[in-house]
């Protein structure tokens, strides 16, 4: 009989440190609001089409000098509402196909998403529930075992990926594509496995972006998010400096590790992280959004640098 642990089984996840205050951006659709510069008064006004609502901070400023140098996507969750009907759905055929007794409810996988990683996340459970009773004695079989549970897992998202069961959210491929049409670089930054990354861009946002966009992804970094590594890596290799890049997350590990690395971070929340704490967000937003649903667009990424420069 499957197993499905409760949260308080789960004590052993360290809760993420909280802020004292949230400020969310709320009622987009119907509400403009302006936000004020401390810096020099620009205004900032945030509704349905930024694009034509972004204010100024210098008349001598060209709009190329304070373009994002790289917009840095996380994956799951960003550009797709992955882990519920994704990857939660793919651990758990997993875990049955290798009658493991396990089974990942949704709730339970929700803290789970805590621990970055999909082997670091089943190597914990297993630590502090109890490997399964099929599984190996030793720690050096025992990871073994978890690498082959991951490659099925992957192989069992790739399916999904492959049948476009997964859609991208609102607004995703429009803010790519206006980037890459003003020249800033676009990159994914993930924990998750590069197969599946790479397949969700390649087949979800088509081959002629997919070629554009460089994948930092899996085991590419030593240490995963919140660690600000794998942002690191992505300036250093597209030869961009950490303050010039504007980052899309949608989880606190995430926000956590690209304000580590020193650069802009806008929120899009998704379906498992809608009451996490984004105090120390540069904006924080329900989706992209398309038109006439828009929330932000590339004129607003660019606004951020202008407000940390002026």
């Amino acid at each position: 009989m499957a197993s499905c642990h409760t949260l308080a089984t789960l004590s052993f996840i360290n809760p993420l440190p909280s802020h004292k205050n949230t400020t969310p951006i709320a009622n987009l659709k119907s509400q403009e609001r302006t936000l004020q510069s401390s810096l020099v008064g620009t205004a900032i006004i945030i509704g349905k089409t930024m694009s034509s609502k972004i204010g100024t901070t210098s008349s001598s400023a060209s709009a190329s000098s304070t373009l994002p140098s790289a917009l840095l996507f996380d994956c799951d969750g960003v550009l797709v509402d992955t882990e519920k009907d994704g990857h939660r759905i793919s651990f758990n055929n997993t875990f049955k196909e290798k009658e493991l007794g396990v089974t990942w409810d949704v709730d339970l996988f929700g803290e789970l998403l805590k621990i970055a990683g999909g082997k670091e996340r089943m190597t914990t459970y297993f630590n502090n529930t109890g490997w399964p009773e099929n599984a190996p004695k030793s720690e050096e079989e025992r990871k073994a075992f978890v690498v082959s549970l991951h490659k099925r897992k992957t192989e069992l998202f790739l399916a999904l990926i492959e049948k476009k069961s997964l859609p991208l959210r609102p607004g995703v491929a429009k803010l790519i594509d206006e980037a890459l049409a003003e020249g800033v670089k676009v990159a994914i930054c993930s924990a998750s496995n590069e197969k599946a990354v790479s397949a969700i861009v390649s087949i979800l946002l088509g081959p002629e972006r997919a070629e554009k966009i460089k994948i930092f992804a899996g085991e590419v970094v030593p240490r995963k998010k919140p660690d600000p590594a794998i942002y690191l890596l992505a300036a250093n290799t597209l030869g961009v400096d950490p303050s010039s890049c504007v980052v899309i997350e949608d989880s606190a590990i995430g926000l956590a590790a690209a304000k580590a690395a020193g650069m802009k971070c806008v929120i899009t929340k998704s379906g498992y992280t809608v009451d996490e704490d984004f105090q120390n967000a540069d904006a924080v937003f329900d989706v992209i959004g398309d038109p006439p649903e828009e929330r932000f667009d590339l004129a607003f990424c660019r606004s951020l640098l202008k407000q940390s420069v002026s």
